[in-house]
């Protein structure tokens, strides 16, 4: 064993909140993108079709706080799902901001997609349990913006220590 690991206490480390969120987020992740397989999207797709959907035409800084999305990467995957023909994004406005819209492609996809999410939503509730998926759903909800405030509160205090 390498000199430096025989040393390091790594006790604990299989309880690391971030891994077990990323373990269950896979995991739901696959669950769902095998049921929405034959609608020809996965459930990223999905869930950004669904927040265009809603809110269009929608600017891409407020689909990406919708989705919790860092722009960046929400930007990469509206460009792909654009070429495959599902979104159209506007040219900038005055206001430098563009606009997503969904594309006939994209209703069409959502269409075929939103039974099969039902379907498998139904099934996951029903085994989770209608009672506990309530709570389960707000105690997400919860854990999210408390993530985002110690985030918030990490970030600021990195940018303190190197202004410092």
């Amino acid at each position: 064993m390498p000199t430096m690991l025989r040393d390091m206490d790594l006790n604990g480390t299989g309880y690391c909140a971030a891994f077990r969120f990323r373990m269950a987020a896979r995991a739901v992740t696959r669950l769902y993108d095998t049921a929405l397989q034959e609608s020809g999207v996965r459930s990223t797709q999905f869930a950004i079709l669904v927040a265009v959907a809603k809110k269009q035409p929608i600017a891409i800084h407020e689909l990406s706080e919708i989705l919790f999305i860092d722009p960046t990467t929400l930007t990469r995957s509206l460009k792909l799902m654009r070429k495959e023909g599902f979104l159209t994004i506007s040219e900038r406005s005055a206001m430098r901001q563009r606009f997503v819209t969904l594309a006939p492609k994209g209703e069409r996809a959502l269409a075929r997609a939103v039974p099969l999410w039902r379907k498998i939503q139904d099934r996951f509730v029903e085994q989770v349990g209608t009672r506990q998926w309530a709570e389960l759903r707000d105690e997400l909800g919860e854990l999210s913006a408390l993530a985002e405030t110690l985030g918030e509160e990490e970030a600021a205090r990195a940018a303190a220590g190197k202004v410092g």
